[in-house]
């Protein structure tokens, strides 16, 4: 079976909940997996938007999340995660820190890419890495990779 990752927050190609956004509180939305293969040393996690800034001309990928060295014993993330597993890196997001930043599409419905990696090993990165630096630390050592597609768009402000 390939490695799945799912959640109870929302359902693949669904809508988020708004109180997984900057609508809200932001809050990080539960994730699991299943079917990591054997010889998995540890998990990446990158969120990110690939519609930034406008799904009918998008210019950047918008990275919302990176977490590396999740342990290989590691299942899930629940919502609104404070407390990371033992180990875990956390990269910088494109707001420039670190965490969880929730959607938060100045226009249109995006989509919102959680994948997940399973690596042969665990990742020497320093401090606070991009995803572009967790990308490169990680060429050559996925066993399997999944991802999870949430949507999102403002509510409307029209009266």
């Amino acid at each position: 079976l390939a490695m799945q990752v799912m959640s109870t927050t929302f359902t693949h190609l669904q809508s988020m909940p708004q109180r997984c956004t900057c609508e809200a509180a932001g809050v990080s939305p539960e994730l699991h997996w299943t079917n990591a293969p054997a010889g998995t040393q540890s998990f990446v996690l990158i969120v990110d938007d690939p519609d930034a800034p406008d799904p009918a001309a998008p210019r950047t990928t918008w990275v919302h999340w990176v977490l590396f060295n999740l342990p290989a014993s590691s299942r899930g993330l629940p919502e609104g995660v404070r407390d990371l597993p033992a180990g875990t890196g956390q990269g910088l997001t494109d707001w420039k820190r670190t965490g969880y930043g929730g959607p938060c599409a100045p226009i249109g419905r995006h989509r919102y890419f959680h994948q997940l990696y399973a690596l042969d090993t665990t990742l020497q990165l320093p401090g606070h890495p991009t995803k572009q630096d967790v990308e490169r630390a990680m060429q050559g050592h996925v066993l399997a990779h999944a991802e999870l597609i949430g949507t999102y768009q403002k509510r409307d402000r029209a009266l």
